[in-house]
């Protein structure tokens, strides 16, 4: 398998977890839209190494901005979907969490004619009290997942997982393929070094020897982790400003770097490379197997 898989969360720069005034879907559409131009500079760079990689995309991003998911297509790109509304997991209820991500399934697939297999759950927020989403998303079709977040977060995270490479889960309705999220660890340390603001954070100098040491990769970049000039959001923590926008500025340089250093693929390359009836199977009926003992 080719352990660098590159993948991307198309969401709005005003998409950040956690201001509850932006959870209103409502308020969105009279904001500064600048997922065009960002989302074309990542479109752009990826044709220039000739790579493809795997597009999440919010389904309220489809439904305003179809072009740009028709171009995403159109370059040969793999299409999963990002929720709809961006809501975290952990604050839907299940019936919620099925109407939310059909109808971003619904609208993605009518504007590509091409059948949605993938997820990433807004914020990793797939946590132990919400592994019932993985039943939703099998029920849905969805064969492949990369929602888990093998340490804690603000938003999400299983602290307790001991899995950070490609396993199976089990559910009543058929296996998902799960990407987790991997993570550099000493000792009871962990550090996620391969996507977002944790790749923003992590100098070049520590962050190119860690991925060229692990045996497996698996990225998430936003449009505005590379956005220097987006506007700054009202109302944030001195904390949460530091981990939103540190780094952005020579983000690119970093992430060119990177596509210049590795050979990227998209998940369901990466997914055809694994040895599926040699990985760890998780039947959610048995869901403490989740975790270490």
């Amino acid at each position: 398998m080719n352990k660098y898989i590159l993948s991307f969360d198309i969401e709005e720069w005003f998409h950040i977890l956690g201001v509850e005034y932006l959870e209103e879907v409502s308020r969105w559409g009279r904001l500064e839209q600048r997922i065009i131009k960002s989302t074309e500079r990542i479109l752009n760079l990826l044709s220039k190494n000739n790579i493809k990689a795997t597009f999440f995309i919010l389904g309220w991003i489809a439904e305003n901005y179809p072009n740009i998911v028709r171009e995403i297509s159109s370059k040969g790109h793999e299409i999963g979907s990002h929720s709809y509304s961006h809501i975290l997991i952990y604050k839907n209820n299940r019936e919620d969490f099925d109407r939310d991500l059909t109808k971003s399934i619904d609208i993605i697939q009518s504007i590509t004619n091409k059948k949605i297999c993938a997820f990433r759950a807004p914020g990793f927020s797939i946590n132990k009290d919400t592994l019932w989403a993985f039943e939703i998303l099998a029920k849905r079709e969805i064969l492949i997942d990369s929602s888990i977040f093998p340490a804690a977060r603000i938003h999400g995270g299983i602290k307790d997982v001991h899995f950070d490479h490609p396993f199976l889960i089990k559910t009543k309705y058929g296996l998902i393929k799960e990407f987790p999220i991997n993570m550099f660890k000493f000792g009871n340390f962990k550090w996620p070094f391969s996507g977002g603001g944790y790749f923003r954070l992590t100098p070049s100098v520590i962050l190119i020897p860690l991925w060229k040491n692990s045996d497996y990769i698996m990225t998430y970049f936003h449009p505005r982790d590379f956005d220097f000039d987006q506007p700054l959001l009202k109302g944030l923590s001195v904390n949460r400003k530091f981990r939103s926008y540190y780094g952005i500025r020579g983000a690119k340089k970093k992430f060119n770097k990177l596509l210049n250093r590795f050979n990227f693929v998209n998940l369901s390359t990466a997914e055809k490379q694994i040895d599926w009836d040699s990985v760890p199977v998780i039947d959610l009926k048995e869901k403490h197997d989740l975790f270490n003992s």
